[in-house]
């Protein structure tokens, strides 16, 4: 009892404490602030960490600084999906702001010159705040970073913006920190409760990490599929930051993580001076932290591998990552391994941190601008010494999924060029106007090695994110690499997509091949608009033309359009989605006749998402944005909370992305609705609890590598290094079977992050897809798992009563960059009753 009271007594003077919190706790006292400059209580309406702020406050409280301050300068630079703005703030000097195009030139010529004079220059320095919508404690330190730039007066702070360009992002998840914003002032007690089983601590499904369309970000800054992506990446690219710094949190029991990471899980690409200077920039940090009492750690845990992260992605572009993670409160007070762990002591951690690494900067700006300028000149070198070769990629039968793959590159500024005409390399053909090709004798060389590598083998076992995401692979493209630069077309600096169009107007009947990606769209137009398709079975030839498995038939006759309408309906739709569209005046063919029983009437499909609690929101988020932006299909987000009075006969279709479980009384529903002639379609672990509630029979693979010799300390690295965190398998295709239209080569590179392994079916043509006998192709694998997935399937597709279940093993969708399988999703849709 008496425990009790004394935790009820402090926790009520840490709660009055709180409430009284003022920015002499947070900010240095040491010096004098301009009162011409609004605080932030001014602006928003309460003292930092008294709420959470909201982003249209953060929003108000930042232009309200710009307009008082002639050190900031701010832009809006796009909006999210939910249409927020994208803020960044530029901070410097006054005689530096009145220079910095100028500035921002010298930067940029630094890194393209074997000479250069920095003396003079600015280090620059982006801070990136909150990139995880319920990690707040990042965006509320930086109306006080700003403040504090603003506002601070004295030698020091003088010194600091002549020298320094600071490119301030006070939210990189606008979407997600409004939602977690609302969710925790929503629950806010008056009577602060530090109670870990309060409301206030447990968000509802799917919580407040991710964006609009449940996307972790800090994994897209090398994909760029994502709006807030590219505003930074924009960013990054026009300016190339010295020092980018990632605000996180993690777990309320843990204290303050700040870079390096763990030193054997750095991608050997990244020079080893940029993980010393990362030390020595941690020794600001410490520092800091020594002097307000904060506990904290480096070196432990986290990594600088995937440079898809905020703090690894500068590492390959010549700057310096560093990501910080602070205990999280996840909301106003919460209780902790070490003690009652308040709102505002993590937003003076992030402050402190930040304030930190601009000291380091501002002590190491000629060690840290000669690192950047030698990396470039050291990266120029290598590639003149391949000035002779380039990278081919492409894909002669789709053209958009190599405009997109090229997308990416011109986002990060690379050079390629057009294809001077057609070639054969490696045994694979490229197609002038389907192609492109990358000289390797450029600056940013080492980005292209980064995105284009295979890699097998590691240092470590162990990684924090995924150990492959080689382009071509994910975009399942053609690619060659040592082709000869005499290929060399003109250089690409207006990257545009492939025209659509019609041949011409038939009375007789249009086809339309499945290759293309964009070809769902169109076929999903077609079938709103009630556009008789049927879709070929079987290969043929005709007018000096192959049409491959999985072609479209449109027949003219006996539609709800007339033959004008229809023409004109179909050029839209081709120019649309980017398709060539071939009329035809006959039904005579070489192979089946375009009246053959091989050609199959499509229907409409009606799709539910199945989302909420139970389901993993990452791969729900990939497949509504699939859905969503790319094909422009609706599919109805089904809630498990919900499904049990949702009428699923709406429905023909029901995607299940990765899931635990569902309650009884739903999965006898489900069941009932499938044996009805209804369409499972599911990923990962699902197949797991479909077969055990006996949806559909499925054999198992396992793997048992016993523990021998392994000590106590080492256990938890042995059990990680089990785990396939996500590589890149090479597996057979079955063309001729509809879950493969649309493929042209008889292999498929396969992302994988599961250990779920399932049998080959005893009969052959019930295996699409399956792995071959040595399929690593980039990425870690233990060699047991390696020997178990050897020859598996990533795929089943049973009969249940009237209706069919398909499983995928992994997600074909991967974090909206994995175009390459995005089709066998639609295929499983629009052809499931042809599977």
């Amino acid at each position: 009892m008496n425990r009790l009271i004394i935790v009820f007594f402090l926790s009520s003077l840490i709660a009055t404490s709180q409430n009284h919190t003022d920015l002499s706790y947070y900010l240095p006292q040491d010096i004098n602030y301009n009162q011409n400059i609004p605080t932030p209580e001014s602006v928003i309406g309460h003292q930092v960490g008294e709420w959470h702020v909201t982003h249209d406050k953060l929003v108000q409280y930042m232009h309200a600084l710009a307009k008082a301050s002639d050190r900031i300068t701010i832009e809006d630079r796009g909006k999210t999906f939910e249409n927020r703005p994208l803020l960044l703030l530029t901070i410097t000097s006054v005689k530096n702001h009145e220079n910095i195009d100028a500035i921002k030139k010298k930067h940029i010529d630094a890194t393209n010159n074997n000479a250069v004079d920095i003396k003079d220059m600015p280090i620059v320095v982006y801070q990136g705040f909150s990139i995880h919508g319920n990690e707040p404690s990042g965006s509320n330190a930086s109306l006080l970073v700003a403040y504090y730039l603003a506002a601070a007066k004295g030698n020091y702070i003088n010194e600091l913006l002549d020298n320094t360009v600071i490119l301030l992002d006070p939210s990189l998840n606008p979407d997600g920190l409004q939602r977690f914003a609302y969710w925790a002032n929503t629950n806010k007690n008056i009577n602060l409760n530090p109670d870990p089983n309060d409301r206030e601590y447990s968000e509802v499904w799917p919580g407040a990490r991710t964006n609009h369309y449940w996307f972790d970000m800090n994994r897209d800054w090398l994909p760029v599929q994502l709006p807030e992506s590219r505003a930074r990446i924009e960013t990054f690219h026009k300016w190339l930051p010295n020092i980018l710094t990632d605000h996180h949190e993690m777990g309320t029991n843990a204290t303050f993580f700040f870079q390096p990471g763990i030193p054997s899980r750095t991608h050997p690409l990244t020079p080893k001076l940029n993980q010393e200077l990362t030390k020595n920039i941690g020794n600001f940090h410490a520092e800091a932290l020594n002097k307000i009492g904060s506990l904290y750690y480096t070196e432990e845990s986290y990594d600088d591998f995937y440079y898809g992260k905020g703090s690894t992605f500068p590492d390959i572009n010549g700057g310096i990552g560093i990501l910080f993670e602070q205990a999280s409160s996840r909301g106003h007070m919460q209780e902790s391994d070490n003690g009652i762990l308040t709102f505002p002591f993590t937003i003076r951690n992030q402050l402190t941190t930040a304030l930190s690494t601009l000291n380091a900067a501002k002590n190491m700006r000629e060690d840290i601008l000669k690192y950047q300028h030698d990396f470039y000149k050291n990266a120029r070198q290598e590639g003149i010494k391949e000035a002779t070769k380039a990278i081919v990629f492409g894909d002669e039968k789709d053209a958009a999924k190599t405009f997109h793959l090229a997308e990416i590159l011109s986002r990060h500024k690379i050079k390629f060029h057009e294809i001077k005409q057609d070639f054969t390399a490696n045994g694979k053909r490229f197609k002038k106007g389907y192609s492109y090709i990358i000289p390797k004798n450029q600056k940013n060389t080492r980005l292209i090695n980064a995105m284009f590598e295979t890699r097998t083998t590691f240092q470590d076992s162990l990684f924090y994110d995924i150990s492959a995401w080689s382009f071509p692979l994910a975009f399942n493209v053609d690619y060659a690499e040592n082709v000869s630069t005499n290929n060399l077309g003109e250089q690409v600096t207006n990257l545009q997509q492939n025209i659509g169009n019609v041949s011409k107007q038939s009375d007789y009947a249009y086809l339309i091949e499945w290759h293309e990606y964009y070809t769902p769209k169109l076929l999903n137009q077609l079938l709103n608009k009630d556009i008789r398709t049927k879709v070929a079975l079987k290969q043929f030839s005709m007018n000096n033309k192959d049409y491959d498995y999985g072609t479209l038939l449109i027949p003219v006759q006996n539609q709800k359009l007339n033959g004008t309408g229809l023409y004109a309906f179909l050029n839209k739709l081709a120019k649309e989605s980017h398709i060539q569209i071939d009329a035809v005046k006959t039904g005579l063919t070489k192979g089946i006749d375009l009246g053959s029983r091989n050609f199959k009437t499509l229907k409409k499909p009606e799709i539910a998402l199945l989302v909420g609690d139970g389901i993993t929101s990452y791969d729900a988020g990939e497949i509504w944005h699939l859905f969503d932006t790319r094909y422009n299909i609706t599919a109805t987000k089904l809630d498990t909370k919900t499904i049990g009075r949702a009428n699923l006969n709406r429905y023909n279709t029901i995607v299940i992305p990765n899931m635990r479980s569902l309650s009884e009384p739903n999965t006898k529903k489900l069941k009932a609705w499938a044996k009805n002639g209804g369409t499972i379609i599911a990923y990962r672990n699902t197949a797991k609890w479909l077969k055990e509630k006996e949806f559909i029979k499925l054999d198992f693979e396992k793997t048992n590598v016993p523990a021998k010799n392994i000590s106590f300390e080492e256990k938890s690295d042995f059990n990680g290094a089990q785990v396939i965190g996500g590589a890149i398998f090479e597996a057979k295709l079955d063309r001729s079977h509809p879950i493969n239209f649309g493929y042209k080569n008889d292999k498929i590179p396969l992302f994988r992050n599961t250990t779920v392994f399932i049998k080959a079916d005893s009969l052959s043509y019930n295996n699409p897809i399956r792995y071959t006998k040595n399929p690593l192709l980039s990425g870690y694998i233990s060699k047991p798992n390696l020997e178990v997935l050897s020859e598996t399937v990533p795929v089943q597709i049973k009969k249940l009563g009237k209706g069919k279940v398909i499983v995928f093993t992994d997600n074909t969708n991967f974090r909206a960059f994995w175009y390459g399988t995005n089709k066998l999703l639609m295929n499983a849709i629009f052809f499931r009753k042809e599977l």
